[in-house]
């Protein structure tokens, strides 16, 4: 594997449909941003070696592997192929993901205040996670409005932002950290 190639020197890279598009293109900056969610994870799995945790940092692998699919997805681009390309997020990701935070959120104690991001460590990386998650999905809105995505890539964000809030809470439950509520503005939780 050739690691590096010079083709982006110019500050062009070859997305997935063969086009040329500058590193700042918006599909670029959606499909990298979702990369950049996927190494987050990474870091919040590395820090999960207690063995309260083991069910999740198994689970996220799995997440992790699923945003390489979202990534795929949202780099394909609309240029026509020789080859037909099958999408491989799919709509039963979002269900699972749904299910997922159904079942985690009671898991945590409730909060009625913003909480402020951190706690354990993997806790803080999985917020982290969690807005980088947000802005990929931000700027795959701004995508769809000129170009057509897969649908279910931009749910699947959306959901997982959700499901990594509620699981670093979870997180910090497991390990008897007491999350910190923003004390300074009105319940918004209910």
């Amino acid at each position: 594997m050739k690691v590096y190639t010079r083709g982006g020197d110019g500050g062009k890279t070859t997305a997935a449909d063969g086009s040329r598009r500058s590193k700042f293109d918006v599909r670029v900056q959606a499909y990298g941003t979702v990369d950049e969610a996927g190494a987050f994870l990474g870091l919040a799995i590395a820090h999960m070696d207690d063995e309260r945790l083991a069910d999740l940092g198994e689970f996220l692998t799995g997440v992790q592997i699923k945003l390489f699919d979202v990534g795929a997805d949202l780099a394909r681009g609309n240029r026509e192929r020789k080859e037909p390309y099958v999408c491989r997020t799919e709509l039963a990701d979002v269900t699972e993901l749904e299910q997922r935070i159904d079942e985690y959120k009671h898991q945590a104690p409730p909060v009625k205040r913003f909480v402020l991001r951190g706690g354990t460590k993997p806790a803080a990386f999985l917020h982290t996670a969690c807005v980088v998650v947000r802005r990929a999905e931000r700027q795959t809105a701004l995508l769809q409005d000129s170009e057509e995505i897969h649908r279910p890539a931009y749910l699947y964000l959306n959901r997982l932002s959700d499901l990594l809030f509620v699981l670093a809470r979870l997180v910090n439950a497991r390990l008897e950290y007491e999350d910190r509520q923003y004390e300074r503005g009105g319940d918004v939780f209910r």
